[in-house]
């Protein structure tokens, strides 16, 4: 054939297949269009966190028996542990556990590696300060449950010994681990 007719052959095959793929992507957009946006208004709902989240570290202060495995454990030695030996009861004692979530990856082999299982991941992600000193948070912040779990109502928590029923059904005043 003459080269001038099978230009218009390979020029009538590129019209059709450009034609084609301009309404397959068209047909794509259509389908996506019928869904449902995939933004939350962020202050205002919440994301709900998937099972395996790595959140912020929970702690169990009279769990810890500052074996300081979290610390070998760790890649880049964050948590930092306070102890002194007892002679008498030949045990170590746990003086102050502290982890600066500033410098924290949120690896989870710190709670995946302790013995004692005083080490839990929250699903609490929300840590940000104007302060970066704030983001180091020593036993007692760690030890605060998580707003999740103190505005569920169907939690209820462990009565300490302390608040045995004394006298009628008074009890002692003292602290459980919700109100800190």
């Amino acid at each position: 054939m003459f080269p001038m007719v099978t230009g218009f052959m390979n020029y009538g095959q590129q019209t059709i297949r450009a034609a084609r793929y301009i309404g397959q992507s068209f047909i794509i957009t259509l389908s996506h269009a019928n869904r449902l946006p995939a933004t939350i208004q962020y202050p205002y709902e919440k994301s709900i966190t998937s099972e395996r989240f790595r959140g912020r570290i929970h702690f169990e202060f009279d769990k810890c028996i500052a074996c300081e495995v979290c610390v070998r454990v760790c890649p880049i030695d964050l948590p930092v542990v306070d102890w002194r030996f007892e002679g008498d009861i030949k045990k170590k004692q746990l003086l102050n556990y502290s982890i600066d979530f500033g410098v924290c990856i949120f690896c989870g082999n710190c709670v995946e590696y302790c013995p004692t299982n005083c080490l839990s991941m929250t699903e609490e992600y929300e840590l940000s300060t104007y302060d970066r000193h704030e983001l180091n948070y020593n036993q007692i912040a760690l030890g605060r449950l998580p707003m999740s779990v103190i505005g569920d109502y169907t939690i209820q928590t462990v009565m300490n010994s302390t608040q045995i029923k004394i006298d009628k059904g008074k009890y002692l005043d003292s602290r459980t681990i919700t109100n800190y």
